[in-house]
């Protein structure tokens, strides 16, 4: 290790001087020395873009670039470019085309960008791609970021996103009480007026990139009668906010944003009551205008600050007011700017990885080489006695270091590794011989009625006495990962026996529980606040950062710790997507019409989340010297629940049979991704009815409209179909091109989607080129169409990657997916242009729709390659080579 240097770097047009070793990435140096959150850490290796900064105008990683290498060279992070008062245009062009979802990437983006127009003024669609071919993103902002960079040179796009307003297919849906508020009643948990000029929202549910907090905001603002910029939002703090569970199963705005309506229309109501006093007029005659309270008759007035500043409100939320009708609604529906996102266009500090507190150490944890491995025995002095180091922290097998600099804790952890000596073989086969036992196991097989499991007797499948002919066909799904772009982190601080916890979780109240049961700590001994990080869209590593960075503060009272974990440790130690198989039959008249459907779904557990009580599934638990046990994997009983979500479908068939075998032993950790079951039952099944369309001689479209009762369901496909542009009879876009649709329905209750895609396929190649994908939606009332197209766009994207890219591997060695080389995903180029049509129901409850694209997503994808080549693609991922598909099926 070279001795500390003092060197002078001029970033963002100021001299800075710095004492490091000249090998320190200047990453490390941005971050850490200098203050500068923009650039962040993804990868570790130059494979993501998320640390670009500009090195004398040029777009360049600063994650292994030597500090010592950028003497002189004037270099400037995504904070140099503009302040979230004062935007460059490009970051103005970022936040106004919402091209963000998270966020970890934005500044990497912005930072490409920027190197590329300084070399172009007007770059093409394909220099663009081609500049940031090696900037990733897992949330699937692609096409917004290239019409973003559009857009600041003077060259924007048309505008792709229509909101249609269908008649009502129904009579209104009847408001009532949302659970949330029947288990937490008080309106002060959910409501407080400040003491001056603004209001604050408390949520138990998180930001994980999809504009929650805004569109939260936007409900109170209506609902008040507030402009957007007076509402504050609290998310997911134990301390603050009312318990409400995980933020899963994209039901946020329907479960707490119904929530803050109704406490905002109580808060409403007592307001007025209150100001009736003061201005002596009946609440019923006085008007809000942005928190002032008039009486139009006497012209006196007042203000919610004004009678209630600072002050409880009291009361509990009993229904007595209602929310407003959707027609006096001026900001829900509308396209509202995201409250989070001038902070993430400009660099601020915005993330769990950004967090910086006073006297705080940095940690790293050192995992074993495989899973099943046990700690034998480590040369822990020898690393104590590395520069900076503060301690080395062991327990059992969980091992880890703690030092005075993030360089530091990084070098002793690989020294820690190198002198630490493990025991047991890794002992999964190869893969092949996993997957072909793999749902061969025992299972637990249960008859699914209506989207849920009962008990009794599973019948054989058998096609009815009308039967012309049948269909058969099996599809798979490997092992998949989550691949947060940026590692698991977490900030912990131990201070006269109270543990205060920052964390990136999907639940603060379930967390705390379970990290109370791990430390044998009290719940109300841990405060757990959430913080905002790179978005993944399920239960990643993040629940297990917490506990390793709580080891570690016990050992270290009174000091923050910042336990941070590699690209390698996220890819290797995330729980995965489960592996399933899905074998379908059918039935099918003279005319062509499905009789009868069998579906058998074999699926891993989806649910892997740890709990409270004497059982974890958290790492390092298991990893103790006392360790807590694993929890049996019960199958699930829940209505479309894990490995049969959207099992059952959408479909008016006259008979069908739904079994779902659980697989309780896998492998390799699992737990829930995007969708859970939906993405590959929903691929499986609308996969299916382009088969039976084909054998029935009909275009997929008119099939499938000729199966569906659902009025809902006919307008989102009509509606998709209408924009791609579809022709029946099953004309493509072009020579060696193809168009494929699907459709599903959430859930089987929450948002309709239907997509189609065109694509390209060049004669011999296996390789796909996604061209376009229109994605037509109803999701109910829509709070912010473009916050919902978003997700939407997104969804898409991110399965698309799934279909297309992703499978986690390994050999006797142990995992082989261990960085973005090795685990490929969807990039730059292979994004489409992404157009969606809405369908907005004001009569009918606002549901999530953060993932109802990812299940027709595959199937549009696989229904387009046969449209082009004829062969029909069963098994995901397409491009991988060691993925086998049969190009017919048995009849």
């Amino acid at each position: 290790m070279t001795p500390p240097t003092e060197l002078i770097l001029h970033v963002n047009g100021g001299e800075h001087r710095v004492a490091v070793d000249p090998e320190t990435p200047l990453l490390t140096v941005l971050r850490q020395d200098l203050g500068l959150t923009g650039p962040k850490y993804g990868c570790g290796s130059e494979q993501c873009g998320a640390c670009k900064v500009l090195v004398d105008g040029v777009a360049v990683p600063s994650c292994q670039l030597p500090v010592g290498q950028v003497g002189g060279l004037p270099v400037v992070t995504v904070e140099g470019l503009g302040t979230a008062d004062a935007m460059h245009p490009l970051q103005e062009a970022f936040a106004e085309e919402q091209a963000i979802q998270c966020g970890y990437c934005a500044a990497g983006m912005i930072i490409a960008a920027q190197g590329l127009l300084n070399r172009v003024r007007y770059p093409t669609d394909d220099q663009i791609r081609e500049a940031l071919a090696d900037n990733l993103c897992r949330c699937g902002i692609y096409d917004r970021v290239r019409r973003a960079i559009k857009l600041r040179v003077g060259r924007p796009e048309p505008a792709r996103l229509t909101v249609r307003h269908p008649a009502p297919v129904g009579p209104p849906s009847e408001a009532a009480l949302p659970p949330a508020l029947l288990a937490t009643p008080e309106l002060d948990r959910w409501l407080r007026v400040d003491e001056a000029d603004t209001v604050t929202a408390f949520s138990g549910k998180v930001e994980l990139g999809q504009g929650l907090r805004t569109a939260l905001a936007q409900i109170v603002a209506e609902e008040l009668d507030l402009a957007l910029e007076r509402v504050r939002v609290v998310m997911a703090d134990t301390a603050l906010t009312p318990d409400e569970g995980n933020t899963v199963s994209s039901m946020s705005l329907e479960t707490s944003g119904a929530a803050l309506r109704w406490a905002a229309a109580e808060a409403r109501r007592r307001l007025l009551a209150i100001a009736y006093e003061e201005l002596e007029a009946p609440p019923e005659r006085l008007v809000v205008d942005d928190g002032v309270i008039r009486d139009p008759v006497s012209g006196r007035e007042t203000t919610y600050w004004a009678v209630a500043g600072g002050r409880p409100l009291g009361g509990e939320v009993t229904g007595v007011a209602r929310p407003k009708a959707p027609a006096a609604h001026r900001l829900v529906g509308t396209s509202a700017p995201r409250l989070d996102l001038p902070a993430k266009v400009t660099g601020a500090p915005a993330f769990i990885q950004d967090l910086t507190l006073p006297g705080m150490a940095h940690a790293r944890v050192v995992r074993p080489p495989h899973p099943g491995a046990r700690l034998a025995a480590v040369d822990a002095a020898a690393v104590e006695r590395l520069p900076g180091v503060l301690a080395v922290v062991r327990d059992g097998s969980f091992l880890a270091v703690v030092a005075e600099r993030e360089e530091q804790a990084a070098r002793a952890a690989e020294a820690l590794r190198e002198r630490a000596a493990w025991e047991g073989a890794f002992s999964l086969a190869d893969e092949d011989s996993v997957y072909a036992k793999l749902f061969d196991g025992p299972a637990e097989s249960n008859l699914v009625v209506d989207g849920a499991t009962v008990d009794g007797p599973i019948p054989p499948w058998a096609p009815p006495a009308a039967t012309v002919r049948t269909r058969s066909a099996s599809y798979h799904r490997p092992y998949q990962m989550h691949g947060a772009l940026g590692p698991a982190t977490a900030v912990a601080h131990l201070e006269d026996g109270r543990l205060t916890l920052w964390v990136q979780t999907q639940g603060v109240f379930p967390q705390r529980e379970a990290i109370a049961a791990a430390l044998g700590l009290p719940a109300a001994a841990i405060r757990v606040i959430q913080r905002d990080g790179p978005g993944v869209y399920g239960h990643s590593g993040a629940d297990d950062a917490a506990l390793d960075v709580a080891l570690v503060a016990r050992n270290l009272p009174g000091r923050p710790i910042r336990l941070a974990w590699t690209r390698a440790d996220e890819h290797r130690w995330e729980p995965y997507a489960p592996a399933m198989r899905i074998d379908l039959a059918a039935a099918l008249d003279a005319a062509g019409n499905v009789l009868a459907w069998s579906h058998d779904v074999w699926s891993l557990p989806h649910f892997g989340r740890a709990r409270g009580g004497p059982e974890s599934t958290l790492i390092a638990a298991g990893h103790l010297a006392t360790p807590l046990p694993q929890p049996p994997a019960r199958a699930p009983r829940g209505p479309h629940s894990a490995g049969y979500r959207n099992a059952d479908p959408l479909y008016a068939f006259p008979a069908r049979r739904i079994v779902h075998h659980h697989l309780p032993e896998s492998p390799l950790r699992t737990s829930s991704l995007r969708g859970l079951g939906a993405f590959a039952n929903v691929f499986a099944i609308e996969s299916f009815m382009d088969e039976l369309a084909d054998a029935a001689g009909a275009d997929p479209l008119a099939f499938r409209l000729r199966h569906l009762a659902d009025e809902r369901a006919r307008a989102v496909l009509l509606a998709a179909a209408e924009r791609a542009g579809w022709q029946p009879g099953g004309q493509q876009p072009g020579p060696g091109r193809g168009r494929g649709l699907a459709l599903a329905r959430y859930k089987n209750r929450q948002a309709y989607a239907a997509v189609v895609v065109d694509l390209a396929v060049a004669p011999g190649d296996r390789r796909i080129r996604l061209e376009r994908a229109v994605i037509a939606a109803d999701a109910g009332q829509i709070v912010s169409p473009d916050g919902l197209a978003n997700q939407l766009e997104g969804g898409f994207v991110q399965a698309a990657s799934q279909a297309l890219f992703e499978r986690v591997t390994w050999d006797a060695g142990g995992l082989t997916s261990v960085d973005w080389d090795s685990y490929p995903i969807l990039r730059f180029p292979d994004a489409p242009v992404v157009e969606v049509v809405l369908l907005n129901r004001p009569d009918a409850p606002t549901v999530g729709a953060g993932e109802a694209a990812t299940g027709p997503t595959p199937a549009a994808i696989a229904n387009a390659v046969f449209a082009t080549t004829g062969r029909r693609l069963r098994a995901v991922p397409f491009m991988d080579e060691r993925t086998s598909t049969p190009n017919h099926p048995t009849t």
